[in-house]
């Protein structure tokens, strides 16, 4: 049996270690050079959202922990009932039932598979966790990051893959899906050879890279977001797939997108890797060029609002938005706000900083943080781990959760606008990551992994469900490729 798989990062590599294992020759065609390799896994923080009950199960995956961390952190636990309401709720409950099953039955068994294949894991303390009462809390339902992040997880599973004796070829662009006369997937052309194989994965990606198909999809105006990670990820696994009859799916007018650095390039740095986002406004407020505030910074844990505000802060004036904080909450702020390559603002009272920020009505944002701070709800204590109510009142766009009055100098202004991250539409792939036809029936020999799989998200994401997803359908679809008759 020999498996082909399309793409490199995460999802690929998953699928081609489980099909490896399972008997198969496999090639891995990475269109990426070596040294861009990795797809937009190599580009996150390597966190992925698993169903756990307490630190009994996290120390199956992570068995470094040492028993001062395990006496001084509450990790909390993570029900498949939370995880199934978080997906449920973020998409407006659109998502597949049976994908949705599918990724949250099988995260932690994925988990505890790829630690026994060799990846190594450790709690998320910089990005998920914050000190209170004199212990660590993790918060959110995301308490896992692979050892060096995206980098790392690339990293080591294509280690694993090369010493299972994967094939993999840098470089290579796969156009074209083979097919024999009943229409069963056959093979592919890779380069300008064709390469026949019993089975084929599609593991490359979305269409976020691809400015034409973010306008025709996404709508006017996408053609000026910035993209995250990976230049190569232009749909060539959907193209290719519905030109032998495969069906589309999912949320074809909804992604995955953030508030990226306003001067970032046009896709990702992977020497800056994902450090160009940033997440901690609910402990701040978001303002726009005339000055006004335009989402509710507190209406959910960062986790279940960050993909979706990327979108916001691109349909404001001008494609900005500037994000503003006082030193209450500074400490509180993430690693990625410290980095060189940051478009910072910073002064020691709300109209100077209005002044040195450019393109943006100095006199409404005056006005803005003046009505913010007389609206905020003091007599409520202020609780980063939790949702703590701590509200404002009487304002048309309310900040539901903590709320801080901005007046302790120095005032921060972070810039950002919309970086993309992936696309949600995409093919219909079932729960055995068999891609289904027009016809409503699997296409033999083809199957599909990772961001390219439509039906899971819309409208929304739960932090780290990217990750997890794709090795939890990318291990599915290389075993299955591997097994088929």
């Amino acid at each position: 049996m020999h498996v082909a798989i399309v793409g490199g990062g995460n999802a690929a590599l998953c699928a081609s270690i489980a099909a490896k294992q399972h008997g198969a020759q496999v090639s891995l065609f990475e269109r990426a050079p070596f040294e861009l390799r990795g797809g937009n896994s190599r580009f996150t923080a390597g966190a992925m959202r698993t169903v756990y009950n307490g630190v009994k199960d996290l120390v199956k995956i992570m068995p470094d922990l040492t028993a001062d961390e395990i006496q001084n952190t509450d990790f909390g636990s993570y029900r498949r009932e939370e995880f199934y309401d978080d997906l449920g709720r973020v998409t407006q409950y659109r998502t597949d039932p049976n994908l949705a099953e599918k990724l949250i039955e099988g995260s932690f068994e994925t988990l505890e598979w790829m630690h026994s294949c060799g990846v190594r894991f450790l709690p998320l303390y910089g990005r998920q966790s914050f000190e209170h009462d004199g212990k660590v809390k993790f918060w959110g339902g995301l308490t896992v990051e692979a050892w060096g992040g995206g980098p790392g997880l690339i990293d080591s599973l294509t280690e694993i893959a090369r010493n299972l004796g994967v094939d993999i070829h840098y470089g290579v662009k796969v156009t074209t899906l083979l097919t024999d006369e009943g229409g069963r997937v056959n093979g592919i052309m890779a380069g300008n050879k064709q390469l026949k194989a019993d089975a084929v994965v599609l593991a490359c990606g979305g269409f976020e890279s691809n400015p034409e198909w973010r306008t025709r999809y996404l709508g006017p105006g996408w053609d000026l977001a910035r993209v995250r990670g990976t230049r190569f990820n232009t749909g060539d696994g959907i193209r290719m797939a519905t030109s032998v009859g495969a069906a589309t799916r999912g949320h074809w007018s909804g992604c995955h997108a953030v508030g990226w650095d306003l001067n970032a390039p046009e896709f990702g740095d992977l020497v800056v890797g994902d450090n160009f986002q940033k997440h901690s406004y609910p402990f701040g407020i978001l303002i726009n060029a005339r000055g006004e505030r335009f989402v509710d910074e507190g209406a959910d844990l960062r986790n279940y609002t960050y993909a979706k505000y990327g979108r916001e802060v691109l349909h404001q004036p001008g494609q900005f938005a500037y994000q503003i904080f006082d030193k209450k909450v500074q400490h509180l702020l993430r690693d990625e706000y410290h980095i060189k390559q940051v478009t910072k603002f910073s002064a020691d009272s709300i109209e100077s900083l209005a002044a040195k920020i450019p393109e943006v009505d100095q006199a409404n944002f005056v006005a803005t943080v003046d009505t913010f701070n007389n609206s905020v709800a003091t007599e409520i204590p202020f609780n980063p781990t939790v949702k703590d109510g701590r509200n404002t009142r009487g304002l048309a766009i309310p900040k539901s959760n903590w709320a801080n009055k901005l007046d302790t100098p120095p005032f921060e202004a972070y810039g950002i606008t919309c970086g993309i991250t992936f696309t949600f539409g995409g093919l219909h792939v079932d729960a055995q990551a068999r891609v289904i036809g027009e016809s409503g029936e699997p296409i033999a020999g083809l199957y599909g992994a990772g961001e390219l799989v439509g039906g899971l998200f819309y409208f929304n994401y739960p932090g780290g469900t990217g990750l997890t997803s794709g090795a939890v359908f990318g291990r599915t679809a290389g075993t299955n490729a591997a097994v088929e008759p």
